[in-house]
Parts: C-alpha cells; structure tokens; sequence
C-alpha cells in the first residue's frame, strides 16, 4: 500500500484542522495572527470556530500583537471559548516572543548611537503595563557591561533614587550610564519631573566622574532620546 499523502483541498478540510495543516505544508510564515493563536487554542466555541474566535481576540485589540501581549491571563478569560487554561496558552507564547527579542539584543554590545541603547533595553519594557526605571551601564570604550532595575511603579510613575543609581553603577565599575524608563501611555514626551530628574543626574554623575550618556524614555514602538534632543 502506498503510503498516505494529504492531496485533499483545504476547502474539504474541517475548519479547526486548517491551520495546522497549512503550517505542516506551507510553513509558519503563510499563517496570519488569527491563525497561529488559533493553533494555540485548538477550539473555539458553539458558534465561532478557533479562527474566528481568534479573530475576534485581534479585533478587540486593533490587531495589534503588541496591544495583546500586555493583556492579562484573567481578560482572555473573559471571551467565550478561552478558559483559563487557553489564555495561559497565548500569554506563554507571546511571552516568548518577547523573550526572544530579549536574546538577539545581546548581540548589541556596544552603545554608539541612543537607537542601540533602545534596541537593547526594548525587550525589558515590552509589554508593561506599570512603569520602571532601569540603568544601562557601560564601560569608557562604551561596551554594556551589564543593566540594572532600580525601582518599579505604577502607570504614572516610578522613583529613580540617585544613592541606588550610582551606587549600582560604581559596583559594577561603570564608567558611564544610560538611564531608560518607560512610558505605559504610549507617549514618549517627557513630563517635567523627567526633565528635572535627568539634570539632577547628570550633575552628580560628573562629581563622580560616572557619565549619563543618555536618558530613554520608551513605549513598546517609539523612544525619546535626552541626548538626541540636546537636554544633556
């Protein structure tokens, strides 16, 4: 007997099996969002199969991926068709997607330009839904050698303490520092206290001749570099 050889149209194919057929055949890339999160889910509902209602997940979000992976455990639950179990499924895999971007950043050793800072420091912001403050720090030919979380906070701000700052960076013997925290709003502008913040730091980092280079602000697409605006 010969062996077996899916020749089947996909249109005679059951709607479940359609995506993970495609990506057995066709590879991953050919498959849209809906379709890879529907693979995670395996089932939809009474009236919705896991395509659509994986659609429907996007839509709520603008299809937005990045929108989705800050989306908690407890607010997929709420659709119809994804217990708890299913909205672990999708938090994990988006959770290493991150995680991956995290990994490639390393490659990024040295800081040249704030666009590297930000390419390394993205995958520590993305997704929060709360602020934090973190510092990158650098040796004096500018090579990372190592980043730092100095404090988390709420949606509307975090404390960044001096003391804890440059105590960090001088254990670590920093010659030079990049200051980054992020912006939930999605709007990188700095507020006043930012301004005010980043002058205090970069005073005392000259009297302990530990450079700021930069200060980052980041959302989970854009930044705003201190250094590229002139304000240090």
């Amino acid at each position: 007997m010969k062996p077996y050889q899916q020749k089947l149209n996909i249109k005679l194919w059951a709607e479940a099996d359609r995506p993970r057929e495609k990506l057995m055949l066709n590879g991953r890339r050919h498959l849209t969002d809906a379709e890879l999160i529907a693979i995670l889910i395996a089932s939809g509902n009474r009236e919705e199969t896991a395509v659509d209602l994986s659609k429907r997940i996007l839509v709520t979000y603008n299809n937005d991926l990045d929108a989705l992976g800050r989306v908690s455990v407890q607010d997929l639950s709420k659709f119809r068709g994804i217990g708890e179990a299913k909205a672990i499924a999708i938090v994990s895999a988006l959770e290493l997607g991150r995680r991956r971007r995290e990994v490639a950043a390393k490659d990024v050793i040295k800081v040249v330009t704030s666009r590297d800072a930000f390419e390394i420091l993205l995958p520590v912001f993305a997704d929060l839904n709360h602020e934090e403050f973190w510092i990158l720090m650098l040796n004096r030919a500018n090579f990372v050698i190592g980043r730092y979380l100095i404090s988390k906070g709420g949606q509307a701000g975090t404390i960044a303490d001096p003391k804890i700052i440059f105590k960090t960076a001088l254990e670590h013997n920093a010659a030079n520092i990049i200051l980054a925290h992020n912006h939930p709003s999605g709007n990188p502008k700095p507020s006043d206290q930012d301004i005010r913040i980043t002058k205090k730091m970069v005073e005392a980092g000259k009297m302990l001749d530990l450079y700021v280079l930069d200060h980052l602000i980041i959302t989970n697409k854009l930044f705003y570099s201190f250094g590229d605006e002139g304000m240090i």
